[in-house]
């Protein structure tokens, strides 16, 4: 499903991926853990395509990401990427249902279509009764369910997420990381995880490690 080789990017003097290769297949769950500054969001960044870089190829269902122009890249993403981060970054003006339906109706979907999706996701993940609740009605763990939620909106090919739990409490945490693993074994969702959390990488089908700009298997 994805395919990266020699990726290279710099920040000024400073080279934060040196010659990185990476492949990932559909159905898979893979962590990327190491030190800060190792290069681990960067990389994620990239791959997530919300950053491009300096050299080397990248390949995602078949479709060469570093060649898309803007307007297409944004398309291609909207269609098939999602994310989850350390902080939630839900809207705080709109509902848990309505956060969850902004991947679709930017991406046209029906209202109507998009809310039955939604409304679909809050019960698989078990937070259905809090549909109609702001952000800041939710608990930590629930702000990150609807997170992934929105994540899952658009059903895409991959999900990548940048300590998704660095910032819950260890029941959360444990809670968020058999949800990931549910979510794999049920849709056979990919996932690759930037974390700092050693249990969740276990649980990981390749756990990998990021030192000086390159990745290798732990």
């Amino acid at each position: 499903m994805l395919q990266a080789t020699g990726l290279e990017k710099s920040y000024g003097k400073l080279k934060v991926l040196n010659g990185v290769d990476i492949s990932i297949q559909k159905g898979e769950m893979v962590a990327i853990t190491g030190p800060s500054g190792a290069g681990k969001s960067t990389l994620l960044q990239i791959l997530g395509t919300l950053d491009l870089p300096d050299t080397g190829n990248f390949t995602l269902d078949n479709v060469n990401v570093t060649e898309l122009g803007a307007k297409k890249l944004a398309a291609f993403r909207n269609k098939n990427i999602g994310f989850v981060f350390q902080f939630h970054n839900l809207l705080p003006e709109f509902t848990a249902l309505e956060n969850i339906c902004i991947p679709a109706f930017i991406a046209g979907t029906d209202e109507k279509l998009a809310k039955k999706n939604a409304e679909e996701l809050l019960k698989l993940l078990g937070i259905a009764e809090r549909a109609n609740h702001k952000p800041s009605e939710l608990s930590g763990g629930e702000q990150q369910r609807v997170a992934v939620a929105r994540a899952l909106m658009n059903n895409p090919k991959i999900i990548f997420a940048d300590e998704p739990s660095g910032n819950l409490d260890s029941k959360n945490a444990e809670e968020l990381h058999q949800l990931f693993v549910k979510l794999k074994t049920e849709r056979q969702q990919t996932f690759v995880i930037v974390t700092h959390n050693e249990q969740l990488a276990a649980m990981a089908d390749r756990w990998l490690t990021m030192k000086d700009g390159q990745l290798a298997k732990n």
